[in-house]
């Protein structure tokens, strides 16, 4: 066999009992790969030091093995930030581009007409990953783009039958369900929505029929008064929360968009003298950092931020490898603290 320094992939499939095949599938992480046998060829490799060659496994498959991930924002003025449910992801999509052999490029991007050319088009990236938005209605016609050419991408988003290339995501209705069916079990039952509900913003939209459902199931009223548009921002969920109380409309609970609308929202109550939870319940949606970290530590839906990660690489490096892949919906959980 050849030196320790000099150690092949054939002669790693020699000493494990397996193809090479198998071997650089194994050192990939690919799926296909039984976990005992992963093992093996991984324990193997360590024992040599040995390390895949990216840079001539890439020009044997014509690849980069590199992907590319991109982050939307509908910025504000005077506002450059990426949403910290995005950023809880990266660490995790990270980790499994390591595993599965890819390098990450990451950029913050704004909705331009060519934000995508300088990835796949120029062989830098393999694929594309797109978490954020902003307003999905313009983000569509840039999807369609995608579509057309052929590119290879997977996005974080709303499932569902209109929903354009792979897309990943939360189920957001039983969100809005476990939310609503969590602040009625307290006794709520006029329960506000801080956040868009329209098309431009179909996540916000669908855990806003979550909640209508279980209102309607229960008996009380969907009332259009209780609802209030925000974006993901704590100053749009301030504000928000402080239109509500102007109305002059009684409720009992808000369950707002996101944690940062609720977070606003949180000192929008405090000003106007209403105590969380005792006068107003308050549930937000995403689990990110800050929500533990608050006054009152937020009750929020959480979203399964590294199984998402996970699940984007593998759907992706799954395209690129043409095999078959599918929309998949992740389930939320309840994630009870002091606001309700």
């Amino acid at each position: 066999m050849a030196t320790n320094d000099k150690v092949t992939s054939f002669d790693i499939a020699t000493l494990a009992g397996v193809s090479q095949p198998t071997v650089s599938r194994a050192l990939r992480g690919d799926k296909t790969v039984s976990e005992a046998t992963r093992l093996r060829v991984e324990a193997i490799a360590r024992q040599f030091n040995y390390t895949v060659d990216k840079n001539a496994s890439s020009l044997r498959r014509g690849k980069s093995n590199t992907l590319a991930l991109l982050f939307f924002e509908d910025l504000l003025p005077d506002e450059s930030w990426i949403n910290p449910f995005f950023l809880s992801m990266l660490g995790p999509i990270l980790q499994t581009c390591a595993k599965r052999g890819y390098d990450l490029l990451t950029s913050f991007q704004q909705l331009s007409t060519d934000w995508h050319v300088d990835y796949e088009d120029s062989r830098k990236a393999d694929g594309i990953i797109l978490l954020g938005y902003g307003d999905y209605e313009i983000y569509r016609t840039r999807l369609e783009q995608l579509v057309a050419q052929g590119t290879h991408f997977v996005r974080w988003g709303s499932v569902d039958q209109h929903a354009l290339g792979m897309t990943i995501g939360c189920d957001n209705r039983r969100g809005g369900r476990d939310a609503g069916a969590h602040l009625i079990a307290r006794g709520c039952s006029r329960i506000a929505f801080l956040g868009d509900a329209s098309s431009h913003y179909p996540e916000f939209r669908d855990r806003y029929a979550g909640l209508s459902d279980v209102l309607r199931e229960a008996g009380h009223a969907v009332d259009p008064g209780l609802h209030v548009d925000a974006l993901s921002t704590e100053q749009s969920g301030y504000e928000a929360a402080s239109q509500l109380i102007a109305r002059g409309v009684k409720f009992d609970a808000i369950f707002a968009g996101s944690d940062l609308i609720a977070i606003g929202a949180m000192r929008a109550l405090d000003e106007h003298g209403l105590s969380v939870p005792d006068d107003v319940a308050l549930i937000g949606f995403d689990d990110i950092p800050a929500a533990s970290l608050t006054r009152q530590p937020l009750t929020t839906v959480a979203q399964d931020y590294l199984h998402a990660g996970e699940v984007l690489v593998d759907a992706l490096i799954g395209q690129i490898d043409c095999k078959p892949v599918t929309p998949t919906l992740l389930v939320p959980r309840l994630v009870t603290r002091m606001t309700a």
